[in-house]
């Protein structure tokens, strides 16, 4: 109890019951300078009073109140019915930082919006809403794991086909893509596909070719089953230095440059159209992965006279 002793303290938990905020949040509301207030917050998350949660560069706290003891959550809840006027100050505070921040939100991000989060806007839900713009053939997803990926363009495809070296993640994947009557997953190597050439109009290959035993002849694979003026699509982790991370994955191949990429492709007779970095991840050690994009050349083209 000696946590909730000082006065500044109190506030801070009071402020935190109302709910998530930041040190900047608190520095703004409160007027206490950010070294004590990031003093406080550390002593009450040692004490199991507040929790934090890190979002990129950003931490944000909260009350842990179902960790909170009795006699704390008491107290506390004499403090916000009280009408003490600091806390009566910190609340109206609050209510007009939380006002500002609505109407003003997308203003204050503006150029870094993909580092912070706002309801709803999320990387899955991006995905679902590019995946609506789709409209494709026949598609294979090679290494496709339990289906993660292909069930945000299932819906966009005339048939889907998922193959992996795993049963297990085949069988996840037949229960994600259950409701899709034109889609189906089957155990394959991707060395040896079981398919006929050019059966489809596009393949994904995505995060496969690091796992590979022969990178090379799985591109070739690819190539194969591809039909004149479909698409590869291919995505893979760079070059790298931190096998002790991804070997417990599986991983037999510490990334690839995008040259290297680029080299496997071509020789697998597709015509390639990007090869470069598209991403680096925030945490650190801020993996990158390389985007990919082949074509197999029509040597046949249609006569559009």
């Amino acid at each position: 109890m000696n946590l909730l002793g000082d006065e500044s303290r109190i506030r801070l938990c009071a402020l935190l019951r109302a709910r998530e905020l930041s040190v900047t949040d608190l520095v703004r509301i409160t007027g206490i300078s950010q070294s004590r207030v990031s003093t406080h917050l550390a002593r009450l998350r040692e004490g199991g009073f507040v929790r934090d949660r890190r979002e990129g560069q950003h931490a944000f706290y909260a009350l842990a109140v179902d960790t909170l003891p009795l006699t704390a959550k008491a107290l506390l809840d004499d403090a916000i019915l009280d009408t003490d006027p600091t806390l009566e100050g910190d609340r109206r505070r609050l209510a007009e930082l939380d006002a500002e921040q609505r109407g003003r939100l997308p203003e204050s991000f503006a150029g870094e919006m993909d580092r912070h989060y706002s309801p709803g806007r999320t990387w899955q839900s991006l995905a679902v809403g590019l995946a609506a713009l789709l409209r494709l053939g026949d598609v294979l997803d090679v290494g496709s794991g339990d289906g993660a990926a292909a069930g945000y363009i299932a819906p966009y495809c005339r048939a889907l086909t998922c193959v992996d070296s795993s049963p297990r993640m085949i069988e996840a994947a037949k229960v994600r893509l259950g409701k899709h009557p034109h889609a189906r997953a089957q155990l394959a190597d991707v060395h040896e596909l079981p398919f006929r050439d050019a059966s489809f109009d596009a393949v994904l290959l995505f995060h496969t070719l690091t796992y590979a035993e022969e990178p090379a002849r799985a591109a070739a694979e690819c190539a194969r089953v591809l039909r004149p003026g479909g698409r590869v699509v291919l995505l893979s982790l760079a070059e790298h230095e931190h096998r002790d991370i991804t070997a417990p994955y599986g991983e037999r191949h510490a990334g690839f440059s995008p040259r290297a990429i680029r080299s496997l492709l071509t020789r697998a007779g597709l015509t390639v159209t990007f090869s470069d970095i598209a991403c680096r991840e925030a945490k650190k050690p801020h993996f990158q992965v390389i985007l990919a994009i082949a074509e197999k050349l029509d040597k046949h083209p249609r006569n559009l006279e």
